[in-house]
């Protein structure tokens, strides 16, 4: 199978799914839109209600966002926050497409079913829960994304894909 991949910076914390489901479900089904803190849930019914239609969009995301972060911050203070399941392996990514990804290391046993988090480079910064299936040592279909998560994942595909289309378009440019 000859997949196209795009360049991308970014890293995969996994392991593989060993037959503990419940241990991974748990954590992916937390990391779920349904499971935003208070003020995303908050914004999510003022946006509902049409309160926030005359409000500047922009502003009202970096807000939220920032109140996220001090709440981050408090939860640190106390030490009440929430821990993400340790994952076997770090590896970085090589390259993406909206169906597969591969890693620059050979770490995957084909056939095998793993669970990890990609580390998305998007604001805001999080990572996004992904369960995938190892086709080779180095490469991975992607079985399961949230709704939310496969929008974004998406959108920075694309994003890669015209970056990769600009920089050809350059060295074109300056080739001639």
């Amino acid at each position: 199978m000859d997949i196209r991949l795009i360049p991308a910076p970014i890293s995969l914390a996994f392991s593989e799914d060993d037959g503990d489901y419940e241990r991974f479900k748990r954590e992916f089904d937390s990391m779920a839109e349904s499971d935003d803190d208070a003020v995303g849930q908050w914004l999510k019914l003022a946006k509902a209600r049409g309160e926030t239609s005359e409000s500047d969009q922009v502003m009202l995301m970096l807000v939220t966002e920032l109140h996220r972060k001090v709440d981050q911050i408090i939860r640190k203070l106390e030490n009440s926050e929430s821990e993400q399941l340790p994952l076997d392996n770090e590896e970085e990514i090589d390259g993406i497409n909206y169906d597969f990804f591969a890693i620059k290391a050979d770490c995957f046993t084909p056939g095998r079913k793993y669970y990890g988090r990609i580390a998305m480079p998007t604001f805001p910064k999080r990572d996004v829960a992904v369960y995938f299936k190892a086709l080779d040592g180095r490469t991975a279909e992607i079985t399961l994304l949230h709704q939310r998560d496969r929008k974004e994942w998406d959108s920075y595909v694309a994003s890669r894909e015209r970056a990769m289309i600009r920089e050809m378009k350059e060295k074109n440019e300056s080739a001639d």
